[in-house]
């Protein structure tokens, strides 16, 4: 996990801990540590909040650690959406969590093998502890980012839609506290020359006035630059006046599709040609106020068909140059959504190992209206159009200030343009080669493909050797039949993607090793 990307779960997590006694080590995992170095030897227990893309390496790091005695639990994205495949590898296994359910965890403690113990709380808790009392695992986090550093903050959790797409479409939402927002604000000023905050919500804004009063009431103009995802149907002209006056210089609205999910947009239902260009026109509109903007979309979504939504996108690309455009995979992320038990249900989830599901890498969802050869093509051509050095110019001559020409320039020219066009490019030309490839992608044969168990064995490194056997693949269909199983349903209506991986979600990759 970049380090200005690191949640704020397992920070919370390491301070319950230690306001419980115990006595924590806490790391944040860049990829570059020497785990077996950085975490003790002796601990007792083995806190891992992962995304469902750090899986494999998780289940390799609990499993060296259980073999030296220690307990393990997995929190996070991953926990959420797949607690039946981490059954297997953990002793315990968190859901929502809330200082009760960690009470009694520590409180227990013990061993739970073969299969781990799910537990998880009935809401999300109504209190997070703010920046100052995670300030001693916020620091050295942040400290190993290069340039820019991002203090995570929180102001509410749940959402009030009801997307069958979203992670948060079924928990309750609720504001956090705004005399919190206040003091961790003002400490932050004490800590930081000019802070910059990242805010974690699901969709920043949902209580606008209220919480826009918090932050002008503790800041000074122009002192502390901030970052939010939001929805483009909040983002109003004179929201935007605010929100630039109170130092907002980056935003993330999900646009996802030109025939669907209209109410994120403010569209309705328009679809197609107008929604693109109301669209572009609203994200031109933010761009005056706000100098960086990053606008969000799904590919190979079952209301899309032939090249008309990727020429659409392209368009948009055009007549919005400030932009960067974000693209996903569609991908289904085990339980995550009511809408993964509608595709398990159709037979069109297949058992990519967790290690591609990051909403690039690989799709685990057999597209309605493609062949995934012909949903490539369209991919790498849109791609091209959208990083080509004629559109990276026209952003970078309608983007102002340093830090979003610097990221636009470097993310264009990275492993989020460039290299994805030569990945992309990489699986298309095994599909029309490799039939162990094709065939694993359209659910004619389970086995995995060299070209993805070498990339896991990989990036693994060290760590391969403690992969438990039979940890590459899974169940993708566990959600649905033990839905079955205890003969209950659930009606998700809708498609889009449960995305899990690139969102700024309250729980995240960092680890905590916890000593009773």
């Amino acid at each position: 996990m970049t380090p200005n990307f690191a949640s704020i779960m397992p920070q919370v997590i390491a301070v319950w801990c230690e306001e419980l006694g115990h006595e924590v080590n806490f790391v944040c995992y860049t990829g570059k540590e020497d785990l077996q170095r950085e975490l003790p030897k002796d601990m007792d227990v083995l806190f891992i909040g992962a995304f469902t893309h750090a899986a494999q390496f998780a289940y390799a790091l609990s499993n060296l650690f259980r073999k030296r005695g220690a307990i393990t639990v997995l929190g996070g994205p991953h926990a959420r959406s797949y607690p039946e495949d981490a059954c297997k590898y953990f002793d315990y296994v968190l859901g929502l969590t809330d200082r009760i359910v960690l009470e009694n965890l520590l409180r227990e403690a013990a061993p739970h093998r073969p299969m781990g113990k799910r537990m998880a709380a009935p809401r999300q808790p109504k209190h997070l502890p703010g920046v100052k009392e995670r300030w001693r695992f916020i620091e050295p986090t942040i400290a190993k980012a290069p340039w820019i550093k991002i203090v995570p903050m929180i102001s509410s959790l749940g959402c009030p839609y009801t997307c069958s797409f979203c992670v948060d479409s079924t928990v309750d939402f609720q504001t956090l506290s705004h005399d919190q927002i206040r003091e961790d604000l003002r400490f932050l000023l004490t800590r930081l020359k000019r802070p910059i905050v990242g805010w974690h919500d699901p969709n920043f804004g949902m209580r606008f006035e209220e919480t826009m009063d918090a932050i002008e009431g503790s800041v000074p103009p122009n002192r502390i630059d901030f970052a939010a995802e939001s929805s483009l149907s909040l983002l109003t002209e004179s929201r935007l006046r605010r929100l630039q006056r109170s130092g907002f210089r980056a935003i993330l609205p999900g646009i996802e599709s030109w025939f669907s999910c209209g109410n994120k947009s403010k569209t309705g239902q328009t679809v197609g040609l107008e929604k693109m260009k109301r669209v572009s026109e609203h994200v031109n509109m933010v761009l005056r106020f706000i100098p960086y903007v990053q606008t969000n979309f799904v590919l190979g979504l079952d209301e899309d068909e032939g090249r008309e939504p990727f020429e659409l996108t392209k368009r948009f690309v055009e007549m919005t140059p400030g932009a960067f455009p974000a693209y996903s995979l569609l991908s289904s992320f085990g339980r995550s959504a009511p809408l993964d038990l509608v595709l398990q249900r159709a037979s069109r989830v297949l058992s990519v190992p967790f290690h591609f599901l990051n909403n690039n890498s690989a799709t685990n969802v057999r597209p309605k209206n493609y062949a995934l050869d012909e949903l490539y093509d369209h991919i790498i051509d849109l791609r091209r159009h959208s990083f080509s050095l004629r559109s990276i110019g026209r952003r970078l001559r309608a983007n102002r200030g340093a830090i979003a020409l610097g990221l636009n320039f470097v993310r264009a020219l990275s492993s989020e343009g460039a290299g994805r066009i030569r990945y992309d490019s990489k699986v298309r030309k095994l599909l029309a080669t490799d039939g162990s490839v094709r065939s694993f992608f359209e659910g004619d044969n389970a086995v995995l493909p060299a070209f993805y168990h070498n990339q896991v064995q990989r990036d693994l490194g060290d760590m391969w050797k403690w992969l438990p056997a039979g940890a590459l693949s899974h169940d993708p269909n566990a959600y649905r039949d033990e839905m079955a199983a205890n003969g209950n349903s659930i009606a998700a209506n809708g498609n889009s993607i449960a995305a899990n991986g690139n969102s700024m979600a309250a729980n995240g990759k960092s680890i905590a090793a916890v000593s009773a």
